[in-house]
Formats: C-alpha cells, sequence, structure tokens
C-alpha cells in the first residue's frame, strides 16, 4: 500500500477546518436556485426596523459570555468614581480573582482605614456592578523591601547574625 504524501501543515489546517465547517464552496455541477424570501423581504413590514448598535452589542457580549469581564474591566478602570477621589489618589484597584478585587494602598494607614470601609465600598460595586463578581476587597499596603535580593545581600543569615 503507497504511503501518502506528507502535507503541509497549512494543508492539514486548511483540511481540519474543512471538515468542522464544511465545504462551502460552490460545485460545478450544482446550479443555485435563488428563493424568494416570501417571509418579511417586502420593506415597511414588521420586524425589518433597524436595531440599535447598543442592543445588538449587548447580546453579541452575553452570546459570547464576555458580560463578567467587561463588567470587571469597569470596576477597575472607575476605580475613582467608586471609591471617591480622596481615597482613589491614595490607592489603585489592581486585579480581581475569584471574586476578590485587591486594592494597593500606599501607606498601611491607607490599607488599615480602607480595611473599616469594606462593607461600603463592596456595596457600592455591587450596586453599580452586578456582573463582576466582586465579593470582597483585599486592601495590601505598599510592597516592602527585602533583605534577600538586590546588590548589598550576602549568603547567611544577612543582618539578623549580629543579634543575641
Amino acid at each position: 500500500m503507497p504511503e501518502a504524501p506528507e502535507r503541509s501543515e497549512a494543508a492539514r489546517v486548511y483540511q481540519h477546518f474543512r471538515e468542522i465547517f464544511g465545504d462551502t464552496r460552490p460545485r460545478p455541477g450544482r446550479a443555485r436556485s435563488r428563493t424568494r424570501d416570501t417571509t418579511g423581504g417586502e420593506p415597511f413590514t414588521p420586524g425589518r426596523d433597524p436595531k440599535p448598535l447598543a442592543d445588538a452589542i449587548d447580546g453579541l457580549t452575553s452570546q459570547l459570555g464576555w458580560t463578567a469581564p467587561l463588567s470587571q474591566h469597569e470596576v477597575l478602570a472607575s476605580w475613582s468614581e467608586v471609591a471617591g477621589d480622596e481615597i482613589a489618589r491614595h490607592s489603585d484597584a489592581i486585579a480581581i480573582e475569584n471574586g476578590v478585587l485587591q486594592v494597593r494602598c500606599e501607606s498601611t494607614a491607607w490599607a488599615t482605614q480602607l480595611r473599616l470601609m469594606r462593607s461600603e465600598l463592596v456595596t457600592r460595586i455591587l450596586d453599580r456592578y452586578p456582573g463582576a463578581g466582586v465579593e470582597t476587597i483585599r486592601f495590601q499596603g505598599p510592597d516592602a523591601p527585602t533583605w534577600k535580593r538586590g546588590p548589598r545581600s550576602v549568603p547567611g543569615r544577612g543582618p539578623r547574625d549580629t543579634y543575641g
């Protein structure tokens, strides 16, 4: 039995798409017959009115499952409106993962104050963006320097070897 010649990757992908979506090319033996659509094909009949673009986009986003990610992005983009200008000057909404909105604060004092306001902020988010899926907020202070890496790091215990 002779072996089939090896096809290129493009040919394999093309064949795969033909198997999935079918062959839509017209065949020489088949003549396409035009059939008239008698259901609503006339102008000014019911159902022929143009629809707003916003409705089409909303339908597309819900059909593709983009509603929650778009709502989450809106929460992140409008953090200053949700939290207020004063709070937004001292904090940044970073990400939403598993229903937890992560907010980085410029100091630990701001992080502590915002922890006390957590329930109020979550309520505001749920009122404005119910599809975002935010259940709680995690406030974190600024990143602290580490002794483990950097130009002045040394092997061993480091600065703690002189204590005690």
